[in-house]
């Protein structure tokens, strides 16, 4: 693999708990497998007054004890900034001087946002106003976390201000789901199987769906839950960008700009939902307390720094359709939701009956269509659902499994999502990282929705026990069919589940 170019690691929010709990460590994965760049520093900037001591041994505490730890955090380096004060921007840029001499590392900075999105502003200015966002001889990148805007008119206003001081081939938009091997691997499934991509459109498929479920509920982040609900932190960027790479056309070549130019397309295909119609084609719902294996479940509105009037969703689904010539007439089902049986996220392909039931015979249970599972987490891997003749006399007809399981590769090692996008942004692949205008387009199919549940307050907002599969009316959305109801196990859905 190409080892990038020598280069600074700057990242703003050290000592966050996004930096301590996945940066750090995704960075360590990469040096123990000597991915990192031959010189190569880490330093962390934000408004804790650290030594750089102090701050490795914290880096320590999410990280294995041996010698190569030690090695690593050797590469560890800090200074107290504050992003809304100038002047410490020029203690930063003589900082990072001083780091390229000591170390005869080059003048290529990558700055990474793990801050509130309130001060993205604030930091791409002051790195600006010292001459550090630009650079004729060294590459400048700046890697920009989730959520970019909470809206269309923001995520517009931040694109507009961040342009002003990076160009747009400098701006990573991270989206750590992307990062995801079995994410990637659609692209080979799709586009290099012969037995796949022929069937991959609106004569073969009867309905697409995507799940995203997390078991947990909101834990320590309810202050900042209640101001974003399930539409804006998952709907609007994880899972539009799993329908970007199901639904996208073949791109002329496997380079950033080709597969995100088809990305866009899709998101530009999709059919808006006007605002009066949003009821009809979105549910949102809201977990309430329940008994989770005996014992009592707090609802949403009891959590803490949740208003105990809440109408923030934590379940969303959504039914929408892509009208290109591909996917014209295909339902696309999609749902996410906190405190939910399990946590899994996958895509499911149901395509469509044979257009003959010779096999549906009367007495004999209807068969689920035959179903491509794609698995993005946990257990990832991708499940043929097929019908088979029960051994015997007769054609009694069952569905049966072929699977793959990424853990059935032997010495083959899954990289961190994390892992993965920090290498590829100081290889300068920006594949896998959003751009600007696709983030509009997403946030300009959702916009209508949000439009809709702040003018009318008659939208309903469905309670659903803690523990369960969300609003039992979310089933409407599925075209006649149902839901997937999915396993921690990818396969023995229906036999036995692990919840």
């Amino acid at each position: 693999m190409k080892i990038p170019e020598n280069q600074i690691l700057i990242i703003f929010g050290a000592s966050g708990d996004l930096t301590k709990r996945k940066l750090i460590p995704a960075l360590y994965d990469l040096f123990r497998q000597n991915l990192l760049p031959e010189r190569f520093a880490v330093l962390g900037a934000s408004r804790t007054v650290l030594t750089d001591s102090e701050f490795r041994k914290q880096a320590e505490q999410f990280l294995p004890s041996n010698k190569e730890v030690e090695q690593f955090t050797n590469l560890l380096f800090y200074k107290a900034v504050s992003p809304t004060e100038p002047s410490g921007f020029k203690n930063l840029k003589l900082r990072l001087k001083k780091l390229g001499e000591d170390f005869n590392i080059d003048a290529n900075y990558l700055f990474y946002l793990s801050t509130p999105p309130a001060v993205y502003l604030n930091i791409a200015e002051n790195l600006a106003e010292y001459g550090l966002s630009k650079s004729t001889s060294h590459f400048r990148r700046l890697i920009v976390e989730k959520p970019f805007g909470t809206d269309l008119k923001s995520a517009q206003q931040l694109n507009i201000n961040l342009l002003k001081h990076f160009d747009e081939n400098q701006i990573y938009r991270i989206d750590h789901y992307l990062g995801k091997e079995s994410v990637q691997n659609m692209l080979v499934t799709r586009f290099s199987n012969g037995i796949f991509e022929p069937l991959w459109n609106r004569n073969f498929i009867e309905r697409i769906e995507i799940t995203s479920a997390e078991s947990l509920g909101v834990e320590d982040r309810g202050g900042y839950y209640d101001h974003s609900g399930a539409l804006r932190d998952m709907l609007q960027n994880h899972l539009m960008q799993l329908v970007g790479f199901v639904a996208m056309e073949p791109p002329v070549v496997m380079k950033a700009d080709a597969i995100r130019n088809e990305i866009v397309k899709v998101f530009q295909s999709m059919r808006p939902i006007p605002e009066k119609e949003v009821s009809r084609h979105v549910v949102r719902g809201q977990y309430i307390s329940s008994k989770i294996n005996g014992e009592t479940v707090k609802g949403y509105r009891e959590e803490a720094r949740v208003d105990d009037q809440s109408r923030t969703e934590t379940f969303v689904a959504m039914k929408f359709y892509i009208d290109n010539w591909r996917w014209g007439g295909v339902p696309f089902s999609i749902r996410t939701g906190k405190k939910l049986p399990a946590s899994v996220t996958e895509i499911v392909i149901h395509f469509k009956q044979v257009p003959h039931h010779l096999f549906n015979n009367e007495g004999l249970p209807e068969l689920n269509n035959n179903q491509l599972i794609i698995r993005i987490q946990p257990d990832e891997g991708i499940l043929l659902k097929f019908r088979m003749k029960t051994p015997g006399a007769g054609f009694k007809v069952q569905t049966v499994n072929m699977d793959f399981h990424y853990s059935d590769l032997a010495d083959v090692r899954l990289p961190s999502a994390y892992e993965r996008l920090l290498l590829d942004c100081m290889q300068g692949d920006a594949t896998l990282y959003s751009r600007g205008d696709a983030v509009e387009e997403a946030w300009r199919f959702v916009q209508p929705v949000l439009n809709a549940w702040k003018n009318n307050t008659d939208i309903p907002l469905y309670g659903y026990p803690a523990g369960t599969w969300g609003p039992e009316i979310a089933d409407t959305l599925t075209e006649g069919g149902q839901w997937r109801y999915p396993c921690k196990n990818l396969v023995n859905d229906g036999t036995w589940c692990e919840l």
